[in-house]
């Protein structure tokens, strides 16, 4: 026969477990991913060793960059949550392990970047590192971004491990990156520079995150981010600047990912070595801005 305090005992667990579970699912109902995003975004990729110690590990279209160092190595960006998968897989197929993942970086704190990283950190205990501009964002799961968040989040949040200012020196083994604060796109987005030796030479790569408009708003609609035009204005001409052998970006279809590698191809970093394809990027992007600018009405 069971007590009467011990009944009470098991019906309290019942209760706090009950209460912990639809906390859980509360917690989890609370993140709304946007279910209209390209099925690109979402499509498996063989991943490819892309120059030296970078590889290709995202989706289709998604992009996230594995740098493998003797020390553990660097993913930058995850992807939407489901690509968690696809990385993974991906990683293991190059003969690498997603255990040995020491850092995480963004190249800007939109959920199709970092969909994944919250998962992604705590499987592998890796540091995430983000530009200062970009961590409250980040640690509120998007809810709080000037064009997308509207108060939901729209990815596990994250509290990062260390912050970035512009320049930031990120260190892992041999390798090092510096990040480049190119702000619009986010109030944080940033890219990354480094220093790519294979057998044949060394390049000076670039991962962008190029500066696409994403408020339909005028700019002087965007109370959240009263910077937005200067912002915008400061990254074109900084990004016109740059000196880099290869190019590289947050998404695929930026920098022609698909016209420059098919799947069957073998190792040819030279395929990514496309100046000319970075600047119309970075004109097409020009004349976006500039007619924002003049005043294109808000929806």
């Amino acid at each position: 026969m069971i007590s009467t305090s011990l009944k009470l005992t098991i019906s309290s667990l019942a209760i706090c477990l009950t209460l912990s579970v639809s906390h859980l699912r509360s917690a989890a109902q609370n993140i709304v991913e946007p279910k209209d995003t390209p099925s690109d975004w979402s499509k498996p990729y063989a991943p490819f060793c892309i120059v030296g110690n970078v590889y290709y590990v995202g989706t289709y279209d998604l992009a996230c960059y594995l740098i493998v160092t003797e020390k553990g190595n660097i993913l930058i960006n995850t992807g939407l949550a489901n690509s968690e998968q696809i990385i993974g897989d991906n990683i293991k197929k190059l003969g690498f392990k997603l255990s040995d993942t020491k850092i995480l970086l963004t190249t800007q704190a939109h959920y199709d970047h970092m969909g994944a990283m919250a998962n992604i950190k705590k499987a592998t205990g890796a540091k995430v590192l983000v530009n200062v501009n970009d961590a409250q964002v980040m640690k509120d799961g998007g809810s709080s971004d000037y064009a997308l968040g509207n108060g939901v989040k729209t990815y596990a949040p994250l509290n990062p491990d260390g912050l970035l200012r512009d320049k930031a020196l990120i260190s892992l083994g041999s390798t090092r990156l510096v990040m480049l604060d190119h702000p619009g796109h986010t109030k944080g987005s940033c890219s990354y520079m480094l220093a790519v030796k294979d057998k044949a030479k060394t390049y000076k790569v670039l991962i962008a995150n190029m500066p696409t408009i994403v408020t339909d708003k005028k700019f002087n609609e965007v109370d959240a981010y009263p910077n937005i035009e200067k912002d915008y204005a400061r990254t074109l001409k900084a990004m016109k600047a740059l000196s880099f052998d290869i190019w590289l970006a947050s998404h695929a279809n930026q920098f022609n990912l698909h016209q420059k590698h098919k799947p069957s191809a073998g190792y040819n970093p030279t395929a990514f070595v496309d100046k000319k394809g970075y600047e119309k990027a970075l004109a097409d992007l020009q004349r976006a801005f500039d007619k924002k600018v003049l005043g294109k009405p808000s929806n």
